[in-house]
């Protein structure tokens, strides 16, 4: 060993398969690691599922990257489903490639148990865990939102939890939590990419010292000119970018629209540029098709639909303003970071990592969450204005930069911190 890392990035999915932000965000520092000069070798293992069963199997995708075929097949107790492979497959695996460092960026998919074969492997192996939202802490897909519904919910506990999900009962969901700690006993450290979704994890039970926030890094790229517009015309084309769910906001959007007079209507354009719908429950799709189909008769509305990411930056040019109307405690939506880098003012809900990101007043706008008739009222204001526009726009800061998220990663492996003496702690024997 020469001094300098060997590092494992694994995340729940490839980006060549997977446009998540989560996925995204993972391989984009996986490829800054490989340009740091600390870094010897930087290596990606993504989940990947070729439809034919979680085989435990690990293949090449190109130089140093690889995907592996499992999958949970206990969501409540983030199980693998494949364990044996754990046990052969991804422990010569890690035997192979000799890291230093792994850093994880996901359990969904994957299960909890892998964590302790990397420590089983090579005791010494620093593990991170960047926390991308809040599965540990609610079963509800991660969200912190009431199931059944989109009521937020502010902390964990046994009673919420169990109305949630009355299946369970409160010594499930005890165990359940202290099934994520004793493996999360095993990360040396974690990292948050918001300082909200930070906090969560610290009234859930991390000790402080052991989680810190570092945004996710973002390619530097140069703002985009405004859009041209005419004489007398504002600043009155608003832009939606992303997956398409119950939990982001599409809904609130378009009923936004719908309450607006035909002549409130005239003055602004929606583009809604996502993907998924078809793969959401039939009611809410119903809903969506509901609400879409006399906007887009109006005029208002223009669903341009899915994009690739080499396509966004062009597609963001078109617009004057990027939305980002989510329901739910978003961590940190690259859609915001991507919109700043290239020059555009967001509007946000005013809750989570979406009111860190934007400060409300100097790169964008904060709107009640959920509030359709403040959301009508917030985008009949904006698209009348240009001076409010202009200055929100130079308000805007410059991205951290992938190189720059990698090196600040780099500073977590030199430190050393108390806490990291819990690896010496007797390893559990049973996935």
């Amino acid at each position: 060993m020469n001094g300098k890392h060997r590092i494992l990035v694994i995340a729940h999915g490839h980006p060549d398969f997977h446009l998540g932000g989560g996925e995204i965000a993972a391989y984009n520092l996986f490829k800054a690691y490989r340009e740091d000069p600390q870094v010897e070798r930087a290596f990606f293992l993504a989940r990947h599922d070729r439809g034919r069963g979680p085989t435990g199997a690990i293949s090449l995708r190109r130089d140093d990257e690889y995907l592996w075929e499992q999958t949970v097949y206990d969501w409540f107790r983030m199980k693998a489903a494949n364990i044996d492979c754990l046990h052969y497959g991804f422990a010569e695996f890690i035997e192979q490639l000799r890291p230093s460092v792994v850093h994880v960026h996901h359990y969904m998919h994957l299960g909890l148990e892998y964590l302790r074969i990397i420590k089983q492997v090579d005791p010494t192996i620093r593990v991170l865990m960047t926390l991308h939202e809040y599965g540990a802490i609610c079963m509800n897909n991660g969200q912190m939102v009431k199931a059944g519904g989109t009521r937020l919910c502010s902390r964990e506990s046994l009673d919420d939890c169990m109305r949630c999900f009355p299946e369970y009962s409160a010594e499930e969901f005890w165990l359940r939590k202290h099934r994520y700690r004793a493996y999360f006993d095993l990360v040396d450290k974690f990292v948050s990419p918001s300082e909200f979704l930070r906090q969560r994890y610290i009234a859930w039970g991390i000790v402080p010292e052991r989680i810190v926030t570092i945004e996710n890094g973002q390619e530097r790229a140069k703002p985009r000119p405004p859009r041209l517009i005419a004489d007398g015309e504002g600043r009155n084309r608003f832009g939606f970018f992303g997956q398409i769910n119950p939990f982001k906001g599409i809904d609130v959007l378009l009923q936004a629209l719908a309450m607006m007079s035909k002549s409130e209507r005239r003055r602004l354009t929606l583009e809604m540029h996502g993907t998924n719908l078809e793969y959401q429950a039939p009611e809410f799709r119903e809903r969506i098709l509901e609400l879409r189909a006399p906007l887009e008769k109006d005029g208002v509305l223009q669903w341009i639909g899915p994009y690739e990411p080499f396509q966004l930056a062009d597609r963001m040019a078109n617009v004057d303003w990027v939305l980002v109307p989510s329901v739910w405690w978003e961590n940190s939506p690259m859609v915001i970071q991507e919109a700043l880098s290239l020059g555009r003012p967001v509007v946000v809900s005013d809750i989570g990592g979406m009111a860190e990101k934007i400060v409300n007043g100097v790169n964008g706008v904060h709107v009640p969450v959920g509030n359709a008739r403040a959301w009508a009222d917030t985008l009949l204001r904006l698209c009348g204005e240009t001076s409010s526009w202009e200055q929100l726009r130079a308000g805007i800061l410059p991205s951290l930069s992938h190189a720059d998220c990698a090196r600040l990663h780099m500073q977590l492996l030199t430190e050393q911190d108390e806490y990291s003496g819990q690896m010496q702690k007797p390893i559990m024997k049973r996935a």
